[in-house]
């Protein structure tokens, strides 16, 4: 028993001064190769998070600014088309406008062409009633003709 003992103690011993020491240094490496990992791992998922943060930020802002662009687009889809609208309404009014002072000016020449002939006719008929003396029945006579070329006439 003592011989056990005395190799038991001399095993420790040697295992002690040989194996523990490595087998310590290269559990000690480990742990602190785990605890790197962890760290590096634990690096990873912080800049993960803030990426996805700032993703997530810049497509908030992004969204803002395609909202913005279409609003802008529509706002000024509606100015011009209200301009169009206006500018449409002057065209009108302007060709409107040119029209009836044609229109009047058109009349004024009929007025004024039809008050000649009926000056002329008037002198035509002042004339042939000069010349001879008429009837009642030639008088009616003269004016339906008169009322007849006037009618013809316009």
């Amino acid at each position: 028993m003592l011989v056990m003992l005395l190799f038991f103690i001399l095993l420790i011993y040697l295992v002690s001064k040989f194996a523990w020491g490595p087998v310590m240094d290269m559990m000690q490496k480990r742990e602190e190769y785990v605890a790197n990992e962890i760290e590096a791992a634990e690096k990873s998922r912080a800049e993960a998070e803030k990426a996805s943060k700032e993703a997530v930020e810049q497509l908030q802002q992004t969204r803002q600014e395609a909202q913005q662009i279409i609003e802008d687009a529509r706002n000024a889809g509606v100015k011009q088309e209200q301009d169009i609208v206006a500018s449409a309404k002057k065209e009108a009014d302007r060709i409107k406008e040119a029209a009836q002072e044609e229109i009047q000016n058109e009349k004024d020449k009929a007025i004024q062409a039809l008050q000649d002939q009926v000056a002329s006719l008037s002198v035509l008929i002042a004339s042939k009633v000069i010349e001879k003396e008429i009837s009642a029945q030639d008088q009616d006579k003269l004016i339906e003709e008169y009322i007849k070329q006037v009618g013809e006439e316009q």
